[in-house]
């Protein structure tokens, strides 16, 4: 018996009957099996940035979204299966482009660029491929990702065990901290007991600013800290290098998650808890065994919610291992203060 598969179906030569009996043989459908897609994956993406993919299936369709390095988790244009071969992740951009040298006529264009993945069972292996602005060529990125189990349930943060707290900042010089790229400028410096950042641009160059870590790495934890926000400013504190807690002046606007105290992209605060800018906020932050519970300015905004995988602009793609806080530099103006860690122990 001979079996040829196409994209499209299964065609089953069945052999010639006899006078005895008629024998079939049930070849399985492979050209739709999805399953081994199905689920959440981070990823190691060539040149040291992180991502992560989440790959569902829908009622009649396959659904994903996707983090490549930095920015937001967005959903993707298309996915499919090619050729039972690999799964195919599309991304489209709206793109402005210049139809003259002066600048007198914009084009907009909808750019795509598209992952071709293939499975190894809990890992997976792929390139990004994405258009040049000529498109005469593409550039192509290798990753490759690891599957991510499922996010236990919640623990009862009532019966949590802490230890000893931490003072992460003394109020005096930047003992315990260092940038996390030596080569970029440092715009952190302490005034008057607090921790400012002030990533001054000078006219006619662009300074890289880098941004700031903790010396120490940790596991679980609660941390404590107060921040004050200029109008119009931004920044963000990591969660052991991966979770991004977001700092920004968002006082006035609706719940969103890239509000202040979201867990940036992923989770959105229930209420708006903001004080104006220029004013000290504080937050109370957990983690606990991938759930996260955030209190700003005495209101519980995130309760022990579950995060899926790590924000844009994380350090490590190990959802398990231990990393430092570190605080974005390369944003806008920004000060901390009385910044207390305090570890879970297990």
């Amino acid at each position: 018996m001979k079996t040829k598969l196409l994209l499209s179906a299964v065609l089953l030569l069945i052999p010639a009957l006899n006078s005895c009996k008629t024998e079939t043989r049930e070849v399985p459908v492979t050209g739709t099996d999805i399953s081994r897609y199905i689920g959440q994956w981070t990823i190691d993406i060539e040149g040291g940035g992180v991502g992560w993919l989440e790959v569902r299936q829908e009622d009649n369709y396959l659904d994903a979204d996707v983090l490549w390095i930095g920015g937001s988790v967005l959903p993707a244009s298309y996915v499919f299966l090619a050729r039972n071969e690999y799964l195919v992740v599309q991304r489209s951009n709206n793109v402005v482009r210049k139809t003259d040298s002066n600048n007198n006529s914009l084009k907009s264009q909808v750019v795509t660029s598209w992952m071709e993945i293939r499975n190894e069972g809990d890992k997976i292996s792929g390139i990004l491929l994405t258009p040049r602005a000529n498109g005469l060529s593409v550039d192509t990125t290798a990753f490759i990702g690891t599957r991510l189990p499922p996010v236990p349930p919640a623990h009862d943060l009532a019966n949590v065990r802490f230890g000893e707290p931490i003072s992460l900042f003394n109020g005096k010089d930047l003992t315990g901290w260092k940038l996390i790229d030596e080569k970029q400028a440092n715009g952190f410096r302490v005034v008057d007991g607090m921790l400012v950042n002030d990533p001054v641009q000078k006219e006619g160059e662009r300074v890289s600013y880098g941004n700031l870590r903790t010396e120490k790495e940790f596991n679980d934890f609660n941390i404590k800290y107060e921040v004050n926000v200029p109008a119009g400013s931004n920044s963000g504190v990591y969660l052991r290098g991966i979770y991004e807690i977001q700092v920004v002046d968002s006082y006035g606007r609706p719940v969103d998650p890239h509000n202040m105290g979201a867990v940036y992209s992923r989770i959105t605060p229930s209420s708006a808890a903001e004080k104006p800018a220029g004013e000290w906020q504080s937050l109370d932050v957990t983690l606990c065994e991938r759930h996260i519970t955030v209190i700003l300015n005495g209101v519980k905004i995130i309760d022990n919610q579950p995060v899926h995988g790590p924000t844009g602009g994380a350090l490590h793609s190990d959802v398990f291992a231990p990393g430092p806080i570190y605080l974005q530099g390369d944003h806008g103006k920004v000060a901390y203060r009385n910044i207390v860690l305090t570890p879970i122990v297990k």
